[in-house]
Parts: C-alpha cells; structure tokens; sequence
C-alpha cells in the first residue's frame, strides 16, 4: 500500500521536484536533504501557514489531525495558541498517535509541543479505540513531496498518510468531505493533471508561499486495502494490528 502514482511515474516526478526542493528546502537534523526520508521544512512554509489559518475551516475546526513534517511545525504551534486540540503521528507511526490537547500547555509551551520530538514529551498517547471515541476530525493537514492540481498527492514513497487515511475512515473520523490541504513549496506544485493510484489521498487545497489552491479532486479512497499491505507493515504498524482486532 504506497500510495503511489502508478508506475515509475511517481519516482520521475519525486526526483524532478526534489531537484528544485533542494536550493529552498531547510535541511533536517537527522536526515540532511534526504528527501527519501523526510518531507522539508522550506522557505516561506510561515507564508503558507498564514493563508492556510485564514480558511473557514480552520476558523470553525476545534479537532485537527495534522502530519509531523516539519513543514508544519508552525502550523502545530498556531493551532495550539488557537485552542485547537490536534493528532499527529509518531515518525513511520511505530508508536501510533499522539493527542495534543492547548488547555494542558503552560503559556509558552506551544512552541516546543509542536516540534516532533516535543509533541510527545507534552501530548499523550492516543490508541484508535481513544480516537473513534472521540469522533471525526473537523480538518486534516499533511505535507508532500508533490502535489498536482487535480489534488493528487504522495509522499516520500512510504505510504504513511496513506495508510492513516485508510484507519481513519475505516473508524469513521475521516471521508470524502473532510477538508484535507497539502502545505508545500511552490516547486512542489505539478501544473499538470495526474491520475491518482489505488490508495492515493487526494486533497482539497494547497497552501503554498504565494497561493492558495483549491483542486478538482475527484472521490478518494475509503478503509484500509488489506490485501495491498505488506507483512512487515502490519508487523511495524501497531494502530493497524489494534484496527485489525477492533474489525474482526
């Protein structure tokens, strides 16, 4: 399950935008500017945020789950300043999620919450029983590697968010009209349309440094496409063991 656009197409894409990412992408602590194992931080993400936090459905959401790229940083830090509770995934989701809740923040704390080592020192560890209580997600924010207009989206080739949205709507907490955007880099952005594979999330907007783009996506995928996992997924992916035990 890679989320993939079919075909090598989806690696000649990658390493195009990669190729224009790397003279505006802000290199990583552990990773540097290996694209194949994070999605950046980039110049202008806070010019992106500042127009993602003016859309109605930031305005109205309370409840957000939100990736941990680092592109987002700023993003988790708003929200949590706004009073706005969010999720985010541990890194390849090997310790499921974390719930980030502002009211149990001390003032200042936001900042360091929404660093991807911070968030689980200051939120706590959320199972998919925690969240179908719950209930659904008023929004979802991820990054990308690319992204085109149609809203077809992939990441760095893991299947990560993928495989969240797939848990997510099998419980009920996402579907076809959550609002879902993609915060990237202008050169992250593919003019053209593309044709979205089996399990490919496609988004509702991008925010970008200089715009704000809502797509023409088409439908997207419901539940997690069991027979498309591979073994050491399941092995490597606690919340999807949980999900299998939770359907049957």
């Amino acid at each position: 399950m890679g989320g993939e656009v079919p075909g090598s197409r989806a690696t000649e894409i990658r390493q195009q935008i990669w190729q224009k990412l790397r003279p505006v992408a802000k290199p990583d602590s552990r990773f540097h500017l290996n694209f194949a194992e994070y999605i950046p931080d980039f110049v202008g993400s806070e010019r992106a945020i500042d127009r993602l936090v003016t859309q109605p459905f930031y305005d109205h959401g309370r409840y957000a789950f939100v990736t941990p790229d680092n592109g987002l940083v700023d993003l988790r830090r708003r929200m949590l300043d706004d009073g706005k509770t969010l999720v985010v995934s541990t890194y390849g989701i090997h310790r499921g999620f974390v719930l980030l809740d502002p009211s149990t923040l001390a003032p200042g704390e936001s900042r360091y919450a929404a660093w991807l080592d911070g968030l689980e020192h200051f939120g706590r560890p959320v199972t998919l029983a925690d969240l179908a209580a719950r209930g659904p997600f008023d929004f979802m924010v991820t990054g990308a590697s690319a992204v085109s207009l149609n809203g077809v989206r992939f990441g760095k080739g893991h299947g990560f968010f993928d495989l969240e949205w797939g848990m997510f709507t099998d419980l009920g907490l996402a579907g076809d009209t959550t609002a879902v955007t993609a915060v990237v880099h202008d050169v992250q952005v593919v003019e053209d349309a593309l044709i979205p594979g089996e399990t490919d999330i496609l988004v509702d907007h991008i925010a970008t440094p200089t715009r704000f783009i809502t797509t023409a996506r088409g439908p997207r995928p419901h539940g997690i496409q069991w027979h498309l996992l591979r073994p050491e997924q399941l092995a490597d992916t606690p919340p999807l063991r949980e999900l299998q035990a939770m359907l049957g």
